[in-house]
């Protein structure tokens, strides 16, 4: 069964940085895509980085320069560097596996708030 948790988020002033955490059980992220997403009130849920199971990353071209994926091979967990942070970076981030699946259960993600 997979299990995603994801944490870090909180309140940050714009221009400064957080870090997100995503531990994952029953799914090995060096065998998989993954992809952290955000959502916020009235959209639909949009990637915003992948990295491949080979370690390819890609970053939606809104956080290009600001936001870097990454992961911890041993430990299981993926990482999102949120820098230069904006308002319209704001939103609930989730992890999952990328592309992610009409069936896949999301976690309870975290919440991100960028203060202007």
């Amino acid at each position: 069964q997979v299990r995603l948790v994801e944490s870090g988020g909180g309140l940050v002033q714009a221009g400064g940085s957080l870090r997100l955490s995503c531990v994952g059980s029953g799914i090995l992220f060096t065998l998989n895509s993954m992809g952290w997403y955000r959502q916020t009130a009235g959209k639909e849920r949009e990637v915003v980085a992948t990295i491949s199971s080979g370690g390819a990353t890609d970053v939606a071209d809104s956080v290009k320069g600001r936001f870097i994926i990454s992961r911890d091979n041993i430990k299981n967990i993926l990482y999102l560097q949120m820098n230069s942070t904006k308002p319209e970076d704001a939103g609930v981030y989730y992890c999952a596996p990328w592309p992610s699946s009409a069936f896949f259960s999301w976690g309870q993600g975290t919440q991100v708030t960028v203060s202007s």
